[in-house]
């Protein structure tokens, strides 16, 4: 069985970012690079994925503005445009030909929007469940819902905010108006906070929630592209925002998604106190890249 090395921890420098990213090398594979990212998740979270994946020299990163990846204004939006070039300055530093990319949530938004950009620099593309409200049948309300949960966390602060958005990601089915209009539940119902602690630095629901879920990807683009991608939606996921995002981006390439075990979580093995499936998600992965 092989042994999983001790991750080497790097940094680069981006416009307005500065990144840390963790290698995890394996000398006995001819195998490309894997590059395991979410966002606003940060490397904290794939480390059981990445064991996986052993026998690969297996690379995670912090998003600009998550954990170990500082932004100049951390109370700026950042965009899927900024992490697209922020990947590829990545990928420029491993310096070790096009790598596969499993992308999950607004990583998979990421992503998509590198591959528009630099498709050379990724062989195969897993786009895990991005929550990409802009191109599902309910547009405007589901954007809309997103709006109210950044204007939640504007006015009232994370517990708050983060409650909304908790009531937003369990949602089944498509969004309406009234849904749109509701107000969040209590923070107390989950545990949150109800006070106000005055920030507003939140990397989920400051920097990213609108400019993720507003993304509108460049079909075009994507279809032309070398890049071999592959939609991701978990079997028990289905009709949530972010399993009904692959569905629609895999309908506008002509592919059907492939179905990964669990839910929208469903490769974390304890991180952030959440437990999927990960041992089926990653044969179902390993499956996927195998065959590219």
């Amino acid at each position: 069985m092989t042994t999983m090395t001790e991750p080497i921890t790097k940094s680069i420098e981006a416009d307005g970012a500065t990144l840390t990213y963790d290698v995890r090398p394996s000398e006995a594979t001819t195998e490309p690079v894997l590059l395991l990212i979410g966002s606003p998740m940060g490397a904290a979270g794939f480390g059981t994925l990445a064991g996986h994946f052993a026998d690969r020299t297996v690379v995670t990163y912090d998003p600009r503005g998550v954990e170990r990846s500082h932004k100049a204004d951390p109370t700026s939006e950042s965009k899927p445009d900024e992490h697209a070039d922020d990947l590829h300055r990545l990928i420029q530093a491993l310096d070790v030909g096009p790598v596969d990319l499993f992308a999950s949530s607004g990583g998979a938004v990421n992503a998509l929007a590198l591959i528009s950009k630099h498709p050379e620099q990724v062989r195969t593309l897993v786009a895990h469940e991005p929550p990409l409200a802009s191109i599902v049948p309910d547009r405007e309300s589901a954007l809309a819902t997103c709006r109210a949960v950044h204007d939640t966390y504007q006015h009232r602060g994370f517990g708050a905010g983060m409650a909304h958005f908790i009531a937003l990601v369990s949602h089944k089915g498509e969004m309406t108006e009234e849904f749109a209009a509701q107000p969040g539940p209590d923070p107390a119902m989950f545990g949150m906070p109800a006070e106000d602690d005055g920030s507003r630095t939140d990397p989920l629901l400051g920097q990213n929630m609108l400019s993720c879920t507003h993304y509108e990807p460049n079909f075009d683009a994507l279809r032309s592209a070398s890049t071999r991608i592959v939609m991701g939606a978990g079997e028990a996921s289905e009709g949530e925002l972010a399993n009904r995002g692959g569905h629609a981006v895999a309908e506008r390439l002509g592919t059907t998604p492939v179905s990964f075990p669990s839910d929208h979580s469903g490769f974390l093995g304890g991180e952030y106190g959440q437990t999927g499936d990960p041992d089926a998600f990653a044969a179902k992965l390993r499956q996927i890249l195998t065959r590219a």
